[in-house]
C-alpha cells in the first residue's frame, strides 16, 4: 500500500527532475540541486543532518551538504525515489509517514510555487486530514518563533494554537496552505488572516517554522 510520504516523496523527485538543477526554490537563496542535496543528507547521513536543529553541528552539516551538493543532479534524484537505506529510521514505514509526509509535500511546494507560473495541486480530503493531524502535533513547534498569538483555523472550524499571545492572528485555509505558512511559506500560502493589522504583518514577517 503507498503511503502519503511515498506519494509526496516521488511527486517531490518528478518535480525536481522535471525542474532542473538551477531552478528556484522557496527555500531561501537554494536552487533545486540545493534542495535535493538537502534531502538526501536528512536522510541518509544522521551525522550531519542532526546540524539542522543544533547549532552546534551545523558547521558540519554545511560541509557535508556541499560535498552532497557536487554530486550529480542525476544521482540526487534518484536517491530521493530509491529511498533511505534500510538500516535508516526512515526505512521502518511508520517512520517515514510520520516524519516525511509534510517534509515532501512542503519540497514539493518549494518548487511548484517558486516557478513564474504555478498551478495548485488538487488534494483530497483524506490526505487533508493527515496534513492537519501533523499540523496539530507540531503548531507549538512550528510557531515558537512568532511575535504575536497564531491561530490557525481550517474551514470546517477546527482550530490550534500554534502560538499563544497578545494580540491574537487568526489564519484561515485549507490544512496544507497552513502547513505551508506555518512552516515559514507565509507569502506563497493561500490563506486569510484576521487581526489587528500590524500582528497580521509581523505574523508575516515571522521566522515561522523549523
Amino acid at each position: 500500500m503507498t503511503t502519503h510520504a511515498m506519494r509526496e516523496r516521488l511527486i517531490l523527485a518528478d518535480l525536481l527532475e522535471t525542474s532542473g538543477p538551477e531552478a528556484p526554490t522557496l527555500c531561501e537563496n537554494w536552487k533545486a540541486r540545493d534542495l535535493a542535496a538537502h534531502v538526501v543528507v536528512r536522510e541518509r547521513r544522521a551525522d550531519a543532518a542532526a546540524g539542522i536543529l543544533l547549532k552546534g553541528l551545523a558547521a558540519r552539516l554545511d560541509r557535508v551538504q556541499a560535498e552532497f551538493v557536487a554530486k550529480p543532479y542525476e544521482e540526487l534524484i534518484q536517491l530521493i525515489r530509491t529511498g533511505p537505506p534500510r538500516m535508516s529510521p526512515y526505512a521502518l514505514k511508520q517512520v517515514d509517514e510520520a516524519a516525511n509526509t509534510v517534509e515532501f509535500y512542503v519540497h514539493a511546494e518549494d518548487v511548484r510555487r517558486a516557478a513564474p507560473e504555478w498551478t495548485p495541486r488538487e488534494l483530497d480530503g483524506v490526505f487533508q486530514d493527515a496534513l492537519w493531524k501533523r499540523l496539530e502535533s507540531t503548531a507549538r513547534l512550528l510557531g515558537r518563533k512568532s511575535p504575536v498569538g497564531l491561530v490557525l483555523r481550517r474551514p470546517n472550524g477546527q482550530t490550534v494554537v500554534a502560538r499563544k499571545g497578545v494580540p491574537v492572528v487568526t489564519v484561515s485555509g485549507e490544512p496544507n496552505e497552513l502547513v505551508l505558512f506555518a512552516s515559514g511559506r507565509q507569502d506563497p500560502a493561500r490563506v486569510e488572516a484576521d487581526g489587528e493589522k500590524a500582528a497580521v504583518a509581523r505574523a508575516y514577517e515571522a521566522g515561522l517554522g523549523i
